[in-house]
């Protein structure tokens, strides 16, 4: 099966390409993900993907657009659920890219997330898949999570702090107990 799998950075995907390699998947990486911010976060998190992409041998396809005013217009409305629209800019366009590339399926890392929404990004999957006409291949990866951590810690790759948008930013400082500095 050849796959192309959306990568949001280099220390989640690192253990899910190591599971769809073994299972004998075809592997393509996809990097678009309009939704980091600010600009040295997503140039920090596209860079670490882009050297271990070449460390490991992956084909790296990048839709590389710095889209900040696009994203916020598209959750602008609704900003209680913005993820649902993340996640639809990125697995449709992952879906569309996996469609004209002649892939037989395609896949997420956002995955490998304990702090993802696996069914919302399930279900938002399988209806990019519908309207492209591409296998969705879903895997649960979170068993995997803390081993790709580890991994990236160990090979010196950039780790985030928040999710990638700003206003997830935002919310790691909201917390309780947890004050802005």
């Amino acid at each position: 099966m050849n796959t192309l799998l959306h990568i949001c950075c280099a220390p989640c995907a690192n253990q899910c390409i190591e599971v769809l390699r073994t299972d004998g998947v075809a592997l393509t990486g996809f990097w678009y993900n309009p939704n980091i911010h600010p600009f040295t976060e997503y140039r920090a998190r596209r860079n670490c993907l882009r050297e271990y992409a070449a460390s490991i041998d992956l084909k790296l396809l990048e839709r590389d657009e710095y889209a900040l005013r696009p994203f916020v217009r598209e959750v602008a409305e609704d900003l209680g659920n913005r993820c649902v629209k993340c996640y639809e800019m990125r697995l449709f366009a992952t879906a569309q890219a996996a469609a004209e590339g002649g892939f037989d399926s395609f896949t997420s890392s956002l995955f490998i997330s304990p702090y993802q929404n696996h069914e919302l990004m399930q279900e938002v999957g399988e209806r990019a898949a519908a309207e492209f006409g591409v296998k969705f291949l879903y895997r649960d990866f979170r068993p995997y999570f803390r081993q790709g951590q580890t991994f990236a810690r160990e090979q010196g790759m950039y780790i985030q702090k928040y999710c990638g948008c700003v206003f997830s930013e935002e919310e790691r400082y909201l917390k309780p107990g947890k004050r802005i500095p």
